[in-house]
Order: C-alpha cells, then sequence, then structure tokens
C-alpha cells in the first residue's frame, strides 16, 4: 500500500526496473504465448461478433478446459491467446502447450470458427471489441502518430517464446550475453517465420508485414534500446525515456494477468488519456503538475505498455516471430530455445549473425537490418546465410539432447522447406495468390 502513497523518486525508480526485470539465476525454463487471428470457417471476410466469440471461448474458459492449464485471453480485435505455464525444457514446454492448443481447436471448430495462424490479417479490419480503459487509452495514444497502433492492435498477431534471463555472470549462461543474443538473433526469427505478405489481400512488399507495421509505431517503446555493456542499465533507461501510454485509475483495467490481454467481461467508463509527450521520466521529474504523482505499481504498469522485439520481465520475452499455422510455432520455439540455452549453439549464432552486426559501438543489429528481415526475409544474402547457420546449430544441439524425435523432424523439415531455400511461409501465400 506504501508504494501507492509514497512519492516514487527517479532513482527508486530505475532500481525497481533493473531488480524485477532481471531476475538472474541458471537458464532452465521455457514458455511460449501464441496468438491467432479467428475466422469463420466458410467467409474469412466475415466479422465474428464478440457473442459469437464468447460462445466458442466458453468449454475452455472453464476450470479444467485446457488440460495443461495455460491461460487464454483475448486481444483487443478478436485474436486469441495462450500464454503456457513454464516449463522445465523444451520438450515439456511443446508438449504440454500442444495439448492446449488442440483443446482449443476443437471448441473453435465445433462453432465453425478457424485459428488462422498468420502476423496480419490478410483480409479484415476488425472493429476494437474491447472496452477497457487501457486499449482505450492505447487506441488515442497510437492516432496521435498514424494508423499503425490500430492496425496491430486489431489485425496481428504473433509467437513470443520466452526464456530465462541467465545468471549474473559475463559467460555464455549470463544475462548480458544472452540479452545480447536474443537480439542477434531477432532479425533471423524475423526472416525465418515471416507470413504475412498480405493486407487486403494484396502483396504488401514485405514478407513481415506485421514487423513493418511495429517499426513505424512509437520508437519510444517499440524499437530495441541502445546497446550498454550492462542491459539493466541499458533497459531502465529506454524504459523511464519511454512516453506514457495511459494513466490508470486505482480500481484496475479488468486485463489479463500480464496487462496486455483481456478476459471476459471487464470494460468501464474511466479516461486513462496520457499527456501528449510525456515519457514517464517527465512525470517522476513533475512534467505533468495536474497529475497525480507515479507509484511503483504505475511503474509496473508502465513496463507492460513497452513491446520492444525483446523484454525482459524477469525472463526475456522475444516477442519479433510472426504467428505460425499449424504445427510451425513448435519450430519457432525449438529454434529461439535451443539458441539460447545450448552453450555450442549459443556459440554458433554469435558467429552467424557477426555479419548482422556492423557498428562496433553497437553490436546489436540495426535497423535497417530488421527492415531487411522484413521486406525480403531468408532472400537476403546476409540474413539468409544466418538463419541457414543458425538452423544448423539447433539441428545439432537437438540431435545432441534427448529432444523427442518428432521435435527434431520439426525443426530440419521446416529447414528443408523453407530456409534452405531462401523461402519463408509469406512465400506460400504469395505463390498461391499467383496462381489464382
Amino acid at each position: 500500500m506504501a508504494a501507492e502513497v509514497l512519492d516514487l523518486l527517479e532513482e527508486e525508480a530505475e532500481a525497481h526496473v533493473q531488480g524485477v526485470c532481471f531476475k538472474t539465476g541458471p537458464p532452465a525454463r521455457t514458455g511460449v504465448e501464441l496468438e491467432w487471428l479467428v475466422h469463420d470457417g466458410s467467409d474469412p471476410y466475415q466479422l465474428i461478433s464478440p457473442d459469437r466469440m464468447r460462445d466458442a471461448l466458453a468449454p475452455v474458459e472453464v476450470p479444467g478446459g485446457l488440460p495443461r492449464g495455460s491461460r487464454i485471453t483475448r486481444e483487443p480485435g478478436g485474436q486469441v491467446e495462450l500464454s503456457s505455464r513454464p516449463a522445465d525444457s523444451l520438450s515439456a514446454c511443446v508438449e504440454a502447450m500442444a495439448a492446449d492448443v488442440a483443446a482449443l481447436r476443437r471448441a473453435m471448430d465445433r462453432t465453425g470458427l478457424v485459428l488462422v495462424g498468420r502476423g496480419l490479417d490478410p483480409y479484415r479490419d476488425p472493429p476494437r471489441i474491447l472496452d477497457e480503459p487501457r486499449y482505450a487509452a492505447m487506441e488515442r495514444f497510437f492516432d496521435r502518430d498514424g494508423p499503425h497502433g490500430r492496425t496491430m492492435m486489431r489485425r496481428t498477431a504473433s509467437l513470443q517464446v520466452n526464456l530465462d534471463g541467465g545468471e549474473d555472470t559475463h559467460g555464455i549462461t549470463g544475462y548480458r550475453r544472452r540479452w545480447e543474443l536474443a537480439h542477434r538473433i531477432g532479425p533471423v526469427m524475423v526472416a525465418a517465420f515471416a507470413n504475412s505478405p498480405l493486407r487486403d489481400g494484396r502483396p504488401t512488399g514485405w514478407v513481415s508485414t506485421r514487423q513493418a507495421n511495429w517499426a513505424a509505431m512509437d520508437p519510444s517503446r517499440t524499437r530495441q534500446p541502445a546497446h550498454h555493456s550492462d542491459p539493466r542499465a541499458a533497459w531502465s533507461r529506454y524504459a523511464l525515456d519511454a512516453r506514457v501510454l495511459c494513466v490508470r485509475d486505482t480500481a484496475g483495467d479488468g486485463t489479463g494477468g500480464d496487462g496486455t490481454g483481456a478476459r471476459a467481461g471487464g470494460g468501464g467508463g474511466a479516461d486513462w488519456t496520457a499527456p501528449p509527450g510525456l515519457t514517464f521520466r517527465g512525470w517522476l521529474r513533475g512534467g505533468a503538475p495536474w497529475l497525480r504523482r507515479p507509484t511503483l505499481a504505475d511503474l509496473d504498469y508502465h513496463l507492460s505498455t513497452l513491446f520492444p522485439p525483446v523484454r525482459p520481465r524477469g525472463w526475456l520475452e522475444l516477442r519479433m516471430t510472426d504467428a505460425q499455422d499449424g504445427g510451425d510455432w513448435i519450430v519457432a520455439t525449438a529454434l529461439a530455445a535451443t539458441l539460447l540455452d545450448d552453450p555450442v549453439a549459443a556459440d554458433a549464432a554469435f558467429a552467424a549473425t557477426e555479419a548482422l552486426c556492423q557498428d562496433p559501438a553497437q553490436p546489436l543489429p540495426s535497423d535497417e537490418i530488421w527492415r531487411r528481415a522484413a521486406r525480403i526475409g531468408p532472400a537476403d544474402p546476409e540474413i539468409g546465410k544466418a538463419a541457414r547457420a543458425c538452423f544448423s546449430a539447433a539441428e545439432s544441439a537437438l540431435a545432441r539432447s534427448a529432444a523427442p524425435m518428432a521435435l527434431r523432424t520439426a525443426v530440419t523439415d521446416f529447414a528443408e522447406r523453407y530456409a534452405e531455400r531462401g523461402r519463408c511461409p509469406a512465400h506460400d501465400q504469395l505463390d498461391a495468390l499467383s496462381r489464382v
């Protein structure tokens, strides 16, 4: 309760961000969050009503509806998300999530709905169906800069791999190296799994239009932080210098556990609109004297409104990957987890991505590399070469491990189908369109 009453000092805010966002320990756990667009099975252009969505999800929103306990949330445009529980191994994570995905698909099938694993809805521009104050304020915030925020909220879907931050060392299992490697493989993940080349039924010129859309949004919350020898310092600076997206009231917002998705219900008429241009640091320094003073709870909420490609939340969220159709989410999860958690594969991934880090003062991929990954994908010579090397490293690591054969085969088959040929799932959609 004191955190809600006492003034929050700037140095206290910096220390809090560093402490809660970078918890250290041996890398051990794996988690995954999967988003899907939801379409009518017979008409992909049809908008899905909230009542129809509610009826479809009812069987899996009751206790035991998802056999392995994943958390189900809904996104502003009607997307559905499953968030797994942390698992002690990659294979355990995949096994548990696959069971819950199957249960969700069965529930949707009963009502004629289908889960569509694309990074951007290729046909529809749905309205916002969630009325929580957070989402109304978010929409107003992004509308100041253009249409990209509304697009993100209403018609995009992603895949997110969650991995432990790492130990407080400077070695390959330390949080500094894992933070750097997560960013270095980011463009590889964007390119290899790019799955959103269409908008309104036509090619956009990008293989990952979703990533292009994110890059066009507020850079204070969607770009990677500037490099620093200590990621904790880089992240605390980034977080406090990001613009405030909304100013919550004390009644809560009805969102899900991480503040980024909502369960059924919620709503309310409160206005959470943030003053234009106000950063959290500016709020701490009294830059909006007509507002109440920020608290630790406000800071924690602010952290949940930052959307860079890698977000530290006590673990590392790798947020850069388009949603995937079918079981390809397994491959994306396995690639990211193996490259970070297997020391030999991690060393190989560092070497493979060296060519993507061309500025000695910033040993992370530049904005231009991220753009090339989203526009060209693995057909880009440098990114394609890095992707092939990363897949090879992951395949070797999985072969050395006790990973199930089905998991290893899924990674190998995907690499042969796409990475080895300079292709990604987006190319299948473009090929199909050209045959119409």
